[in-house]
């Protein structure tokens, strides 16, 4: 990884991997997308990446519906990609990409 002269970092290829948890009297407030949307803002602005990937198991429908109103487009669905209380689980694929937020930026 290096920085660039502008201050951003450059790096071929990261992963980063978050959870978010919320207490209970803090679900469906919209705290979780307002942080994803925080989250996506400032890697765009501060590093050089261009996709965000982001995963959810398919009976998650909060997290799925936080990612969508985050920006994040619904890519689709992998079969058994998660173990988890002993039995595989299907996940939801969601991406968004540097030029999303760019273009949604333009209308504002």
């Amino acid at each position: 990884m290096r920085r660039l002269a502008d201050g951003r970092l450059q790096q071929d290829h990261a992963l980063l991997k978050l959870g978010l948890a919320l207490l209970p009297e803090a679900r469906g407030k919209g705290v979780g997308t307002e942080a994803q949307r925080q989250l996506v803002r400032y890697l765009f602005a501060h590093t050089l990446v261009m996709r965000i990937e982001a995963d959810t198991e398919t009976d998650n429908i909060a997290e799925q519906r936080a990612l969508e109103k985050a920006g994040f487009t619904r890519e689709g669905v992998l079969s058994s990609v998660v173990f988890r209380d002993r039995r595989w689980r299907d996940g939801v694929k969601y991406s968004i990409l540097r030029d999303d937020i760019d273009a949604d930026a333009s209308r504002d």
